[in-house]
């Protein structure tokens, strides 16, 4: 039987990389999804590449709104009846020293991500606490772990995120709802394929299983934490590095 038959997962940053590849997966294993992106245009063309309104819906949403979470939601219960899973994925970087980085980068960063999560979580939880069920995954970072040079904004961010999924989680397990956490490290994707050659080899250096990942190994993983394979897991933290910063 299919690990998410019956499910309905809303995923943020839906459109592209990690999120659409999470999508993928979560539809192989016979869930629903929604997905939400600033970029309507692309979450459309995701959504109907992954099977049309039968299967996945795309919804606009900045994630830094509260209203357009609730509609986000919502759109889960009014076309598929439930909403099972919540991958809270969308993010941005705005890099820079800190001496050059500005106010707004900063907050900027902070807000889609920090905000932007408990958005999710706590709209999520509503619903699932209710229900007596759910999964909740929250994407991360290796720079949430170990910090990185010019990003002083998204290595802050990416490290609360592993702390308001451990407090949410305390919150939760009692309501039968789990909340746990991925850190990628390196995923090849158009965004890291295009740093300078020098910044990627010694990226690369620090891997000892000498290349990147894909963003399909990181959907396994949240498709683990999705599932009842997990089912006794919450508050955790998954890397998924190739043994990078171990």
């Amino acid at each position: 039987m299919a690990l998410l038959a019956d499910k309905t997962a809303v995923i943020t940053g839906g459109a592209q990389g990690i999120g659409l590849a999470i999508a993928e997966r979560f539809v192989q294993e016979g869930a629903k999804v929604v997905l939400g992106d600033l970029n309507l245009e692309a979450a459309e063309a995701a959504a109907k590449g992954l099977g049309g309104p039968a299967v996945a819906r795309a919804v606009r949403c900045d994630i830094t709104n509260a209203g357009e979470v609730d509609t986000l939601v919502q759109t889960a219960l009014d076309a598929f009846g439930s909403l099972d899973v919540m991958v809270n994925n969308a993010g941005i970087t705005r890099d820079a020293t800190m001496r050059k980085m500005t106010e707004e980068q900063f907050d900027q960063v902070i807000d889609v991500h920090i905000k932007g999560t408990w958005n999710g979580t706590r709209k999520a939880a509503a619903v699932m606490r209710e229900q007596k069920s759910g999964a909740i995954v929250n994407i991360s970072s290796l720079s949430g772990k170990v910090g990185m040079v010019g990003q002083t904004n998204y290595s802050a961010a990416k490290a609360g995120i592993v702390g308001l999924s451990k407090a949410a989680a305390k919150e939760l397990a009692h309501h039968g709802v789990r909340v746990n956490a991925i850190q990628p490290g390196l995923i090849r994707s158009a965004m890291t394929e295009a740093m300078p050659q020098k910044a990627w080899d010694q990226k690369m250096a620090e891997i000892p299983m000498q290349r990147a990942g894909e963003p399909g190994e990181v959907a396994s993983v949240a498709l683990f934490l999705a599932s009842e394979l997990s089912s006794y897991m919450t508050g955790t933290v998954l890397e998924v590095t190739g043994g990078r910063f171990m």
